[in-house]
């Protein structure tokens, strides 16, 4: 039986006690699937018909556009779901490669199953609505960021997106290896246009903290 403690901590589940995912679970086959690191484990293209969670570990998802460059979408660690917002749908396919970044463990609940948790306690479908909604904000946020043609614009948008009005700056989180990736670009593409907006007077970096000094002509790069 999975740690219901495991389970209290995932965003599907937020809100209710561990007797109330006890009871919520009960009637449902939880399945547990391992993968080592670096393991391809889901294709694009193929079917969701499960909803899945990460119980431990973590996951990229990335895309291979039509030049070959490969464009990561996002990590996921644990507590996090995968593929939430394509279980249900016409085009129940993985929009995406997925592949472990770590020893990775799965908990897997088929889909009708799925379908009568959701139908049985009114949190856990608000909490999965709410789950979808954001994906899709995220997803709206990653077109338009694609969108843009320059790495300049491209990393303008990712600056303004870590801070506000009141905190002007952000410690990175990831190399600028990861950054490359993200953007689907080659490193020194990065760290040149970082030079270039610091040499410009828009950011400040130093080491891993980047500071926003002008913001209006930041905004500019983007359109906003």
């Amino acid at each position: 039986m999975t740690d219901i403690a495991i389970l209290k901590t995932a965003p599907l589940f937020r809100g209710l006690t561990a007797k109330d995912i006890e009871q919520v679970v009960s009637s449902v086959t939880l399945r547990i699937r391992k993968y080592k690191a670096g393991v391809l484990i889901f294709h694009t293209g193929d079917p969701v018909d499960f909803f899945i969670m990460l119980i431990s570990g973590r996951v990229k998802g990335e895309m291979t556009d039509y030049a070959g460059r490969v464009i990561k979408i996002e990590d996921v660690s644990a507590p996090g779901s995968i593929a939430a917002a394509f279980l249900f749908g016409r085009n129940n396919r993985f929009p995406v490669n997925v592949a472990a970044l770590t020893d990775t463990s799965l908990l897997m609940i088929e889909k009708k199953a799925f379908l009568r948790i959701l139908k049985s306690n009114d949190v856990v479908l608000v909490n999965f609505l709410d789950m979808i909604s954001n994906r899709s904000q995220f997803l709206s946020e990653k077109i338009k960021f694609l969108n843009f043609k320059t790495i300049r614009e491209k990393l303008a948008q990712f600056i303004l997106q870590q801070t506000t009005e009141t905190k002007p700056e952000f410690d990175l989180d990831r190399t600028q290896k990861d950054l490359a990736d993200f953007f689907g670009v080659a490193r020194p593409s990065i760290a040149r246009a970082l030079g270039e907006l610091e040499h410009d007077g828009l950011i400040m970096s130093k080491g891993k903290n980047i500071r926003v000094i002008d913001k209006k002509r930041l905004a500019d790069l983007t359109g906003d």
